[in-house]
């Protein structure tokens, strides 16, 4: 599973061209529950989150997407996906902290977002968007936290728009540059590896306070 996953992130491109062409209608559902589920549901945070924006950008240079409908879309299932996911946290979240780590359901992503948010506090909302494993687990934190509900959609709001903002246009003007394509394997694990920076950061700071 592991090596699918690696192949189908940095063929990412390749796989949504033939997805899109094949249904170029229903390729907009598809990438709306990709983001919904990737961002609402804390079982599934392998699912490609900054990679999968900046391609969409890309494709949508090329014509076979439209920019504004594919913007507004990803931006609707962030913002659906995070308000889910806290009021899952709300809910279900003094359960989850009882319960062990499971084949699906890592409880040391849970932990960590909740030092994450405990160091960032609100801001987390936002900046978590920009940290793989983060980004699903912080709202659901949040709603363990009992995170006002007008602070969190602000938060929300503000981290979505962000979000998709940066990558979905970063990969519309930069996406089809010739010296891009031809590298764009390469490239999508460097925004893979800057968006993880901020966590092996947080890891290299845990790991030398436990040595002193």
């Amino acid at each position: 599973m592991v090596v699918e996953l690696i192949d189908f992130i940095l063929h990412l491109d390749k796989y949504l061209e033939l997805v899109i062409s094949t249904y170029p209608l229903l390729s907009y559902l598809f990438l709306f529950l990709i983001v919904f589920f990737e961002t609402g549901v804390v079982v599934t945070p392998f699912l490609p989150g900054d990679s999968l924006l900046f391609v969409v950008g890309a494709l949508s240079a090329v014509g076979s997407l439209n920019l504004f409908f594919i913007f507004i879309s990803l931006f609707f299932a962030a913002v659906m996906g995070d308000t889910v996911n806290y009021h899952l946290g709300k809910y279900f979240g003094p359960k989850v902290f009882r319960a062990q780590s499971s084949y699906f359901f890592n409880k040391k992503y849970l932990l960590r977002a909740q030092s994450f948010y405990n160091k960032y506090g609100n801001k987390t909302i936002v900046l978590a968007r920009f940290v793989p494993i983060i980004r699903t687990f912080a709202p659901f934190v949040a709603g363990i936290g009992n995170m006002k509900y007008r602070n969190f959609i602000l938060y929300n709001l503000i981290g979505a728009f962000l979000w998709c903002g940066i990558f979905i246009f970063g990969g519309y003007f930069f996406g089809n540059l010739q010296i891009v394509q031809d590298n764009f394997g390469s490239l999508i694990l460097i925004i893979i590896f800057l968006s993880l920076l901020p966590l092996i950061f947080e890891f290299v700071k845990y790991i030398l306070s436990k040595k002193v």
